[in-house]
């Protein structure tokens, strides 16, 4: 049996492919305004690489920022429930995630297996992975590179504000008084761990811990993240596809409560086909 979990998040999107005991499949791909069209594509892509073909799908879960825009998907369940799940089978132990994605940060606790509680920030872009671009856009380093950057920090500047538009302006006059690039992003990173830690502590932090999303590739967020809440994280293989891969368990989990006949049923009832009412040609023949 095949499962599969699609994550379309703000910024990335994931797609996770999984049998009964391993993951057959992974694709990340950047979101773009065509979720439909990039739900059928991300798909084919995942399916070449488990060399599968769609009807061998069980079931199917979509999650994420634009779930209900997966046609072909089952059903679809909160970004927070995937995330918990996924996170869950790779790190049986943790007890808190914290998620680092494109345009909100997350807390989420974990209680045997279990969801008991979540704080989220998605109403200012401080703490998420927009954050971090606009700052690497004012530096001119790579995004990539800010982590291992940082690192090499002797003295991290003290940066007072971590609203985008406000430390970029801060940022900006720490490099006119002559501060490092590295003690300006290691100041940086830790003002930003600062504010996560603040907000994560509110479902009371407890180990273990873990790092998902596109902040978990940040090795300087991290650490500066270890040294706030004192002890350190896990951080998943591939970060970014938790909510996929929670997608995909759940998918095992509402199929293996059908009989062989209602799965059948189900594949049959479900098409992977090209979406057309974004073309051009499309459009104009309907508006004649």
């Amino acid at each position: 049996m095949f499962f599969t979990g699609l994550d379309i998040g703000s910024t990335i999107t994931k797609i996770v492919i999984k049998n009964e005991t391993e993951i057959c499949s992974t694709v990340i791909r950047p979101t773009g305004a065509e979720h439909r069209r990039l739900a059928h594509k991300i798909m084919e892509e995942a399916l070449k690489g488990a060399n599968l073909s769609f009807d061998k799908i069980d079931y199917i879960v979509a999650t994420g920022y634009g779930r209900i825009n997966v046609p072909f998907a089952d059903i679809q369940v909160t970004e927070i429930t995937c995330h918990m799940r996924g996170v869950n089978w790779l790190f049986p132990g943790v007890k808190t995630i914290i998620d680092i994605g494109g345009q909100d940060s997350k807390g989420i606790k974990v209680e045997n297996g279990k969801l008991v509680n979540f704080v989220m920030n998605d109403k200012c872009a401080a703490g998420t992975g927009r954050f971090l671009e606009v700052i690497s856009e004012v530096l001119g380093v790579k995004l990539e590179d800010i982590g291992e950057i940082s690192l090499r920090s002797t003295n991290p500047a003290d940066i007072s504000s971590i609203c985008t538009v406000f430390a970029e302006q801060e940022a900006l006059l720490r490099l006119s008084e002559g501060t490092s690039i590295e003690d300006i992003l290691a100041g940086i990173l830790k003002a930003n761990a600062s504010r996560i830690y603040s907000m994560v502590r509110k479902i009371k932090i407890e180990k273990e811990v873990a790092i998902t999303g596109g902040g978990a590739k940040n090795i300087g967020f991290w650490k500066a993240l270890e040294e706030k809440i004192g002890f350190p994280v896990v951080v998943p293989p591939e970060p970014l596809i938790t909510g996929a891969l929670g997608a995909a368990l759940i998918a095992a989990e509402k199929a293996g409560k059908m009989s062989a006949e209602e799965l059948k049923e189900n594949r049959k009832k479900r098409k992977l086909e090209a979406v057309t009412f974004f073309d051009g040609e499309s459009t104009r023949g309907q508006m004649a």
